[in-house]
């Protein structure tokens, strides 16, 4: 007698059913859960490799209603059914009972607007649709997988609960968005997943990390971790309201770059690095204390090497595991701001590593990077380079922008590698590049992206602004989107910073053949919205610590080193400084150690420390010395061209012209008495910073105040008579008012 191969597998051919126990079927939804059999009977099928039995419960009442009947011996069940039954598997193991919802007994997840939006790029909330996210169906609590991998043949949710076996749970495909999805009952956050992904050729990829998972595990573990989807309890609302009406441009910023690993190392604690709640506690009260108005912090993203220092992140969505969890993170910037401090973060949309568990390749095709290696492939770095020409991956790196400001309340990111994004021939010799559709070098993609990208940002995120890091004089960085620019609110200004510190650099005796360098920068002041940066590129790669620049014996070193900062809080721009650098670290910066604390014990570097924060608390509590910052009528110059003698004089106005600030540098070793320069009011001058004063380590030169006298200097009617110590920068104010 002859049977029909489909009676014999519940009417499944029997070509899908080894497709599917070999973990080879696109469709699995078409075979497992509930179906109707051959004769209209409510069948129920289950694929559990490994288990000993399987019986069907009544869902409310745990009542038995069938045995389930082996249909493959690799773990395909099978049961008949009372109609619309509401059921439970329970499963018997070799070594267990379990019992648990159907996967496969839930419909589709997702809707047609969200996948929609993904299609777009804009589905600004994507942490809400695809990654692991906690919720309800029917009545079941669980956690829905959602992934994007459009060129898959088959992908899978594997992890603890499954024994990281990719035939458990192969999940739904969702045409023509490329979304793969899954509802698993009875998974909760902690939980530790990837995806196991076949691709269109039929070979089983290494598991990937989830690309939008919001928590995953510390390197060098890789799997993703289940976020919990409870809100973090905010308590400052009273800071993102003064955020959102701030006029910012106008107001003070000085910003302290940190490296969390390495800023303060528990030493007695096999030098680990501390965790955010640690940092809640020592950080913070340190940088209110220094009177910085933000913290920037190197990326905190999940990233595989940490001598990347975060530069190569594989999880644009999570913070890093490396420093607790991501309520942790949350809980540090709700400090920072109840301490009345900004958190920036340092953020890479540029480019991402080539680790075989991450992005790269994600379906087996080039999904978030291009496919051909001159556009996609960064030989500096050996990076792969976001395709901006794909919707979904502009939708991506947005979220992941919104993610950090809105969900984590940031008020600010810096965006990293702006200028090799904005050029196609970025560090490409002839020949290793593709030109753009109109036969140039700009990269038009990028450039609408980050026209995109910041007008999102301003439009849903009032209360946040955004930094570029770029290097090179693209027109209209900080320009407005609809006046052509990119719409960043500042561009580090990284044509002052190589060209002061090239000036600090040289010997006194040769500063005045390079005094342009110390000028020029105002030729372009206010060409963009600036900040000044002495950032952690400056003390890394053997270039040496911020001190070792300063030519000189050590009281030399400190003592220039003191000048230039008095020299950049009085500059025009928003102030950056790096670790250490305010207490004037000797050696450059390891990002496997501490900070070197124990020389603030040392009176000159305690003494430089004071300093900075003096220059901090003057700068934020004097609207003279930040109106200018971005407005060219808040600035002049009051000694531009006494090269002979390395003397710079600088004139800072509020917005009402009343209160003005003389900043006078004099970078030589030779002190100028009675030195002559032109103001523009008379009466007095208080003196209100000398960084050669001995409380910053100086040799106490007086500086007192000065009374402006009728004689003519400078082109002006008035001018007084300063005492400049040597190696310094002194500040006076007239106030008007």
């Amino acid at each position: 007698m002859i049977m029909d191969a489909n009676l014999m597998t519940g009417g499944v051919a029997p070509d899908a059913i080894l497709a599917l126990v070999e973990g080879r079927h696109g469709d699995p939804f078409s075979i497992l859960g509930p179906h109707r059999g051959p004769d209209g009977e409510m069948l129920v099928r289950a694929f559990l490799p490994g288990a000993v039995g399987v019986s069907i419960l009544d869902r409310g009442s745990r009542a038995e209603l069938a045995v389930a009947r082996l249909l493959h011996p690799a773990g395909l069940f099978e049961a008949t059914l009372p109609e619309s039954a509401r059921y439970l598997l329970q499963i018997t193991w070799p070594d267990a009972v379990q019992r648990t919802e159907d996967p496969y007994g839930f419909g589709a997840q997702l809707g047609d607007l969200d996948l929609h939006l993904i299609s777009q790029g804009t589905h600004y909330n994507l942490t809400q649709a695809l990654a692991a996210v906690p919720t309800t169906v029917d009545g079941v609590e669980g956690v829905r997988f959602a992934v994007w991998a459009p060129n898959a043949q088959r992908v899978s949710v594997t992890g603890d609960f499954n024994a990281w076996d990719g035939r458990r749970h192969p999940m739904r495909l969702r045409q023509p968005a490329g979304v793969w999805e899954l509802f698993i009952p009875r998974l909760t956050p902690g939980d530790r997943y990837k995806y196991e992904i076949v691709d269109r050729h039929g070979n089983i990829l290494p598991q990937k990390a989830d690309p939008v998972a919001r928590s995953a595990e510390a390197a060098p573990s890789t799997a993703s971790i289940i976020a919990s989807a409870a809100p973090h309890r905010w308590h400052d609302e009273d800071w993102m309201r003064r955020q959102r009406e701030a006029k910012r441009d106008d107001g003070p910023i000085s910003v302290y770059e940190v490296h969390v690993g390495s800023w303060l190392r528990n030493l007695k604690d096999g030098n680990r690095s501390l965790d955010w709640i640690e940092l809640s506690q020592r950080l913070i009260p340190y940088v209110r204390e220094m009177g910085f108005t933000h913290i920037e912090l190197m990326p905190i993203m999940e990233h595989p090497f940490g001598g990347s220092w975060g530069y190569q992140p594989l999880g644009l969505f999570a913070p890093t595991g490396r420093y607790g969890t991501p309520e942790d993170f949350a809980y540090f910037v709700d400090r920072c701001h109840s301490n009345g401090i900004g958190v920036i973060l340092d953020w890479v949309p540029a480019h991402f590593p080539t680790d075989i568990w991450g992005m790269a390749r994600f379906d087996g095709t080039a999904l978030y990077e291009h496919e051909d290696p001159r556009e996609g492939f960064h030989k500096d770095w050996n990076t792969l380079i976001y395709n901006l020409g794909r919707n979904e991956v502009k939708g991506f790196l947005i979220a992941s922008a919104l993610e950090w400001l809105e969900h984590y309340h940031v008020d600010g990111l810096r965006v990293d590698a702006v200028a090799s994004m904005l050029y196609r021939d970025y560090s490409r010799a002839a020949g290793e590049w593709i030109p753009n559709q109109y036969g140039g070098r700009e990269n038009l993609e990028a450039i609408e992206f980050f026209k995109h990208l910041n007008s999102i940002i301003h439009d849903r995120c009032p209360h946040a602004f955004t930094v570029a890091e770029e290097s090179t004089a693209f027109p209209g960085v900080t320009k407005p989107p609809e006046e052509g620019g990119l719409g960043f609110d500042y561009k580090w200004n990284m044509g002052w910073m190589h060209d002061s510190l090239h000036y600090m650099e040289e010997d006194p005796a040769y500063r005045k053949y390079h005094h342009g360098s110390m000028t020029f920068s105002m030729v372009y002041a206010y060409t963009e919205r600036f900040m000044l940066p002495l950032s952690h590129d400056e003390v890394v790669h053997g270039k040496g610590s911020l001190l070792a620049k300063m030519p000189g014996d050590a009281w030399q070193k400190r003592a220039n080193l003191r000048a230039y900062f008095g020299f950049m809080w009085g500059h025009p721009g928003k102030k950056l400084l790096f670790m250490g650098c305010e207490i004037g670290q000797t050696s450059e910066w390891n990002h496997d150690a501490s900070v070197h604390w124990d020389l603030i014990d040392d009176p000159g570097h305690g003494g430089l420390q004071r300093l900075v924060r003096d220059l901090n608390l003057i700068y934020v509590h004097h609207p003279a010395l930040q109106f200018g910052d971005v407005h060219p009528e808040g600035f002049e110059w009051a000694v531009v061209d006494d090269a002979a003698n390395s003397v710079i004089g600088m004139l800072r106005y509020d917005s009402e012209r009343r209160v003005t600030a003389l900043i006078v540098s004099n970078f030589t070793p030779v002190p100028r008495f009675g030195y002559r320069i032109g103001v523009p009011f008379g009466g007095t001058w208080k003196a209100i910073l000398n960084t050669d004063a001995d409380v910053y380590g100086g040799a106490n030169s007086h500086v007192g105040d000065v009374t402006a006298e009728d004689i003519e200097a400078h082109g002006r009617p008035a001018s007084v008579a300063v005492d400049l110590p040597a190696l310094s920068t002194v500040m006076f104010l007239h106030d008007a008012r």
